[in-house]
This record gives structure tokens, sequence and C-alpha cells, in this order.
């Protein structure tokens, strides 16, 4: 498969920055090929701005403004998204990165006749998250894991339909041991075996 991983985290000594570099480690051993977009390293600027909404339909506009991403997008068929969950959901530059480049012509296509957009990235057939929490997971259970389901359920209904999912979180990350992290970053590459088959 050609995975293209997400990457987003501003600090390069953060635990998700050892998450992203065993996925890519691991994937450099297995000889497969990927693409890392890493939001910060690149300064994405994730604001919706009035001209960018106003051209929201313009669907030649849209894969020409970021072409980058769009291509990346194209070019794949697993996503991977690693990052933080901060207020239980996504950091404001993945949403971002959400609301700019998943866009008409790239990722859906809108209706002409009334009914329902038509996905985009049905050729994408796997999807593995991999976050980090900063409190329990009680708290994420009862805020109904917003980061989760907007992965995985609404960036979900745009890929093949029956592509694989893949959800790996490490709770109060602070509180974490060496052996703990150790321990997860094991599961996160069993996971990624499992998504990538």
């Amino acid at each position: 498969m050609r995975p293209l991983i997400l990457y987003c985290h501003p600090d390069p000594g953060s635990f998700s920055a050892a998450v992203r570099d065993s996925i890519i480690g691991h994937l450099a051993q297995r000889g497969t090929e990927y693409r890392l977009i890493d939001l910060y390293a690149e300064g994405f600027d994730p604001v919706m701005r009035a001209t960018d909404l106003a051209h929201y339909a313009d669907t030649t506009r849209n894969r020409s403004a970021l072409f980058h991403h769009a291509e990346a997008l194209a070019w794949c068929d697993a996503l991977i998204f690693v990052y933080p969950t901060w207020w239980q959901g996504l950091p404001a530059m993945l949403k971002g990165w959400l609301d700019r480049v998943l866009l008409p012509g790239i990722a859906f296509d809108l209706p002409t006749d009334g009914g329902a957009l038509r996905p985009g990235l049905r050729h994408i057939r796997a999807m593995g998250v991999f976050t980090t929490f900063g409190g329990g997971r009680l708290p994420s259970l009862i805020a109904g894991q917003p980061g989760r389901r907007q992965l995985q359920r609404a960036v979900g209904m745009l890929c093949h339909p029956l592509h694989r999912r893949g959800y790996l979180a490490l709770y109060s990350i602070d509180a974490t041991t060496p052996a703990r992290r150790a321990a997860h970053l094991a599961r996160v590459l069993r996971k990624l075996d499992r998504l990538l088959r």
C-alpha cells in the first residue's frame, strides 16, 4: 500500500514525533513507499478565509491552491493520522487541514441535482489514527471521542466503503513511564501492519 502520513504536532521532541518516527522507520524497513505531510514543519495555513469560502465549489482552483496536498491524497491508498488530542478534539492545525484540503474536486463532488455528495477518496482502503491524550480514557468516552469520530466517520465516509480502520490512543501521556511508551510504540507498529496488509 501507499500510505500518506498526516502529522500534526508543534514540538519536535513530542511523543507524537516518536510515533511518527516509529511508523516511518517501520515502513522503510518494510520497503513501503510513503509520503509525509508535517503540517507545522511546512508552516501550513489552517485558516479558511472569506476568499477561500467564496470559491469553495471551484474545483480547478481547489486542486491548484494546495496542489501538493491534493496530489498526495490522490497518490495514496492509506491515510495515517498522527496527532495529540487537545480539548477532546483535533488540533486546530489538523482541523484546518480538513477544512482547506478536503474540498470539492479533491475529496468529494458536490451534488448538482440536490442529492447527496459523491465521495472522492474511494481509492483509500485503510485509515489509521494514532493519538495521545493528556487525560484518561473516561473523559474521552464521556465527550464522545469527537476527534476519532470526525476522522473515522466523517472522513471515512469519503473513503472506500470497505476500508480498514485502526485507532490507537495513549492516555494520560504526562504520567506514562518509558516502559509504557515503548510498549505503546510496539502496539502502533502491530496496528500499522494489520492496516497495511
